[in-house]
């Protein structure tokens, strides 16, 4: 009894990055050009998942200190290429998209990132003029 309470605490000790599983996650990004009549599912990779996030009510001296706030971040990311079929000749067919392969729990970079979720930008699928052809 004693060994499992002893487990118990340690994962709750090691949680940040053990039981709040910040991870890769499959992801499917929806590209659509107007000019080119089409839509295309990309699957791809990104962050997803929670990091131990502290945040003290103590004011003054130590309020600075137990201030903790990480973010799933990615750690190192790749562009990939695609191409989207159906574009006329005057329209550049090739665009780019990322694709997560390590992510950490870290401070978020505002310069380099969207650190704060807005369901107003949410991604959609395809535009349904485009899903019916």
């Amino acid at each position: 009894m004693k060994m499992k309470m002893f487990f118990c605490s340690l994962l709750v000790v090691l949680g940040g990055d053990v039981l709040l599983a910040c991870s890769l996650k499959n992801y499917t990004l929806y590209v659509e050009r107007h000019e080119c009549g089409h839509c295309m599912a990309i699957n791809t990779t990104m962050c997803s998942g929670m990091c131990y996030t502290q945040d003290t009510n103590v004011r003054g001296f130590v309020g600075k200190r137990f201030l903790i706030q990480k973010g799933c971040m990615h750690h190192s990311l790749v562009y990939h290429s695609a191409k989207m079929p159906g574009c006329p000749v005057d329209i550049d067919p090739l665009f780019f998209y990322p694709v997560v392969r390590q992510c950490r729990c870290t401070k978020c970079n505002t310069t380099k990132n969207e650190c704060v979720y807005n369901p107003k930008h949410t991604p959609s699928k395809c535009s349904e003029h485009l899903l019916a052809d």
